[in-house]
């Protein structure tokens, strides 16, 4: 088996189109124009990896991309783990164990402080018991009306030990997604909301940002209820508006939010000193 980089060449995405049709019939999104905008388009750097060829088949492949974080107080490169696929032909060797080790010294190689992710139920015990990773937290599903944090939410930011650092630039690229395109407004109250549709009637997937692209014109937030993946520090207080728990026959799984280190001397973050939603990971 030879194992290589990842990368952006066109043909190289055509065959990991290819193995995710066929490990995950269902997985429409994952086309080659939506992996050229995750792998090569995002601003933060291109994907960082590992390919197993076996000839010119590929066995299996892993990816994360570079994003610029706050973690422990501190500006600096993560990786969020995204992709993963292991040919059925193939599976039950330890392949997914050796790519997903070998990406993650290559992100420390490039200086990346860190990897999160959002796993399920089903994978989250893998990424804790063979990759190194702690459970941060289970994501809070919500459904409700109005905003999600305070007024006084750029005074709550020193107390967040993890957030995504959005800036204009990034923000832009994120809402280009080819699958799922984002709308970021400022609201007349002088929020900075963003919403996606998630395929149900009159629900929105829905994020606020503490910062990046406040020159955003103001526009109506629309009607119907919103959808609120992720995590709000108790510092920030009571979410505004109304919200309710989302019940657990309408969620696919648990999803939890999974953390490791990479550069020691950055703390990993703690369960409630996370600012977290749908933006910064790969929901919608």
């Amino acid at each position: 088996m030879d194992i290589r980089p990842a990368g952006t060449a066109p043909e190289l995405l055509r065959h990991y189109q290819s193995i995710f049709t066929k490990c995950f019939p269902n997985a429409a999104h994952l086309t080659v124009r939506y992996l050229e905008w995750l792998y090569a388009g995002n601003p933060a750097g291109p994907v960082i990896g590992l390919d197993a060829w076996d000839g010119d088949r590929l066995a299996a492949h892993y990816a994360c991309i570079p994003v610029r974080a706050v973690v422990d107080g501190q500006a600096c490169a993560v990786m969020l783990s995204l992709n993963t696929a292991t040919d059925p032909d193939y599976q039950g060797r330890g392949l997914f164990t050796k790519l997903a080790d070998g990406t993650y010294a290559a992100g420390a190689d490039q200086g990346m402080a860190g990897i999160y992710g959002v796993a399920n139920a089903n994978s989250t015990p893998g990424f804790l018991r063979k990759l190194g990773f702690g459970l941060i937290s289970p994501l809070d599903a919500k459904v409700g009306v109005g905003a999600l944090l305070p007024d006084t939410v750029a005074t709550s930011l020193a107390d967040v030990q993890f957030r995504r650092d959005w800036d204009r630039t990034s923000l832009q690229w994120r809402c280009a997604n080819p699958q799922r395109t984002y709308r970021v407004a400022r609201t007349p109250a002088g929020r900075l909301i963003a919403q996606a549709p998630t395929g149900k009637p009159m629900l929105s997937a829905f994020a606020e940002l503490p910062s990046a692209g406040e020159d955003q014109e103001p526009v109506s937030s629309g009607f119907g209820m919103r959808l609120h993946l992720g995590l709000v520090p108790p510092s920030m207080g009571k979410l505004k508006g109304v919200w309710w728990e989302l019940p657990a026959r309408f969620r696919s799984s648990p999803l939890n939010l999974i953390y490791r280190q990479l550069d020691e001397s950055i703390k990993a973050p703690t369960p409630d000193n996370v600012l977290f939603n749908v933006l910064d990971f790969d929901a919608f």
